[in-house]
């Protein structure tokens, strides 16, 4: 089995900064594509940021030059960088990947259970 935890979210200031981690454990042979996606009270699920293996990134285009998706692969690791943060970036963040286990050839995707960003005064 794999596991995702996510850490880091927490209460900040419009303005503020916070930086999520994802470490992901378990039976891993290795980890393709990694990102972040969030979910806003009332509103769907959206991908903010991913990461290629090979360390290709994308935005979405409310985030971009705001945040920043990094990876160590010797930690099985992925972070969000987040800066300027402003209260419609308030959501539960979800780490997610495409893990490739011990069991299989394929890539399964796996997600985290959730860190809550709460960006107020």
């Amino acid at each position: 089995q794999v596991q995702l935890v996510e850490s880091g979210g927490g209460l900040v200031q419009p303005g503020g900064s916070l930086r999520l981690s994802c470490a992901a454990s378990g039976s891993i042979r290795s980890i393709g594509g990694m990102g972040w996606y969030r979910e806003a009270p009332g509103k769907e699920r959206e991908l903010v940021a991913t990461i290629s293996s090979l360390g290709s990134t994308t935005y979405v285009d409310s985030v971009k030059g705001r945040f920043t998706i990094s990876r160590d692969n010797a930690k099985n690791t992925v972070y969000l960088e987040m800066n300027s943060l402003k209260p419609e970036d308030t959501a539960v963040y979800y780490c997610h990947a495409v893990v490739f286990t011990t069991r299989t050839y394929y890539g399964m995707d796996y997600w985290g259970k959730g860190t809550l960003v709460t960006v107020s005064l």
